[in-house]
């Protein structure tokens, strides 16, 4: 890390550290929200017509989309030192939704909960250019805590994509991967988020850095309202909380079977993971630092193990936004042909065109276990965490090639208290039925 990397993270710190007092009821023993499924029919986003292979089909489509996101941003972040980078993102790049309220008096938000970015942005009134939004946009002139930044402020300092207005106000730009695009002020606001259904009360905090959206247009859909940052950069929500949360959240994801149940998302206190049988594996710090970063050492069928070429540190990305779990290809061919040995099934096509080892159901189909083993933590994934049934007689393996990024997806964490630790620097694993955690 070179000097003025050093001070612009130093400042943020800082500023973080005088934050915290205001983060009064957060640090009160943390607090939980409920994570919805978009494809859930408690979700906007759903459409009853469909059947539940045209929503797979749909969010293996997503899926598959949201690679070339941590492709782009990893590329991007060598051009740290510019002025200005355009991401290449996925707008509706994430699978779970969160509910808060924005500003005071509060206004409700639907946004996209996302552990692959860092920006929480909404749209925001007067607009130069908005996608039709089924809410009422956040007006700040409403607003009593609403405050712009100024361009001196150490959260635009530590923002990428900030430049400065005639003004002097912060402001943002982030153009996507499809032509989509959202620009407008880096501003602070009190966020308030609804309790879970087996929480107690909603959390407020207040000064939590945004983008307040004025200029936003492409291919957005009306029901969502912006998206909430999870990542590891300075101004994800995670890191604003700090010490608020001692550096911890965690989720619990239902199998998509079952998305009639919210998931869970804990901060804090009860984001500890703490049940028999967890095991816990080293964060590995590595730019961008909005990804999560694990060391995978091998996957296990039966005896037969295949070892990763690969010794490189951080040669996965743990993320709940991507269905899907990618594979380095060599490492994939490996594996899909440890599986087909094992596996008495005949071989069939994917009807949705996404994925690549595939068999014909029968009445006595078994699917093997896997066991992923990342470092000190081995984690023995069902049939339920790897595969997938496409259609009334075709299940695929719900792993695929991929000659970039290797990512461990939500499929593979189902059923899974799935908890991060960013002061010790690890995340841990423990067997949960995520209906009732």
């Amino acid at each position: 890390m070179d000097t003025v990397h050093a001070l612009i993270l130093l400042s943020f710190i800082t500023f973080l550290h005088l934050s915290q007092n205001l983060l009064v009821e957060a640090a009160n023993g943390g607090f939980s929200v409920d994570l919805i499924h978009r494809d859930s029919p408690q979700s906007p986003f759903y459409n009853p017509s469909d059947t539940i292979y045209d929503r797979l089909s749909k969010t293996l489509r997503r899926s598959s989309s949201r690679i070339n996101y941590f492709r782009s941003l990893s590329k991007s972040s060598s051009s740290f030192n510019t002025t200005f980078i355009r991401s290449e993102v996925i707008p509706n790049g994430g699978e779970y939704l969160m509910s808060l309220s924005i500003g005071t008096p509060p206004v409700k938000l639907l946004a996209i909960a996302d552990t692959g970015s860092d920006l929480i942005w909404t749209q925001c009134k007067p607009c130069e250019q908005c996608y039709r939004q089924t809410t009422p946009l956040f007006d700040p002139s409403e607003s009593s805590t609403y405050r712009d930044l100024s361009c001196e402020s150490n959260p635009c300092t530590a923002l990428p994509q900030a430049s400065c207005s005639d003004s002097r106000k912060c402001e943002y730009s982030y153009s996507y991967g499809d032509k989509s695009y959202t620009n407008g002020v880096l501003a602070v606001e009190t966020l308030t988020f609804a309790s879970s259904a087996r929480a107690r009360s909603s959390v407020k905090i207040p000064k939590i850095s945004f983008g307040c959206g004025h200029n936003n247009d492409g291919t957005f859909d009306s029901h969502g309202a912006g998206l909430i940052g999870l990542g590891g950069g300075p101004l994800s929500l995670i890191s604003q909380l700090g010490s608020s949360i001692d550096g911890k959240f965690s989720y619990c994801l239902v199998p998509l079977q079952k998305t009639t149940s919210s998931s869970q998302m804990d901060f804090g206190d009860s984001a500890t993971v703490s049940t028999p049988g967890v095991v816990s594996t080293p964060l590995i710090p590595k730019d961008p630092d909005t990804f999560y970063y694990l060391n995978l050492e091998s996957i296990s069928v039966g005896e037969e193990k295949v070892e990763l070429p690969s010794l490189e540190e951080g040669n996965i990305i743990i993320d709940s936004g991507t269905t899907l779990t990618f594979l380095e290809t060599n490492t994939f061919s490996q594996l899909e042909s440890a599986l087909r040995a094992v596996i008495n099934l005949p071989p069939a096509e994917d009807p949705t065109g996404t994925l690549q080892v595939c068999y014909q159901l029968g009445s006595d189909a078994e699917l093997p276990e896997l066991k992923f083993s990342f470092t000190d933590a081995v984690i023995i994934l069902p049939p339920l965490n790897t595969f997938i049934q496409v259609s009334d007689d075709v299940v695929c393996l719900a792993i695929i090639a991929s000659d970039s990024f290797s990512i461990f997806g939500n499929i593979a964490q189902q059923n899974f208290k799935v908890g991060y630790d960013l002061v010790g620097k690890k995340v841990s694993f423990a067997q949960t039925d995520c209906t009732k955690s």
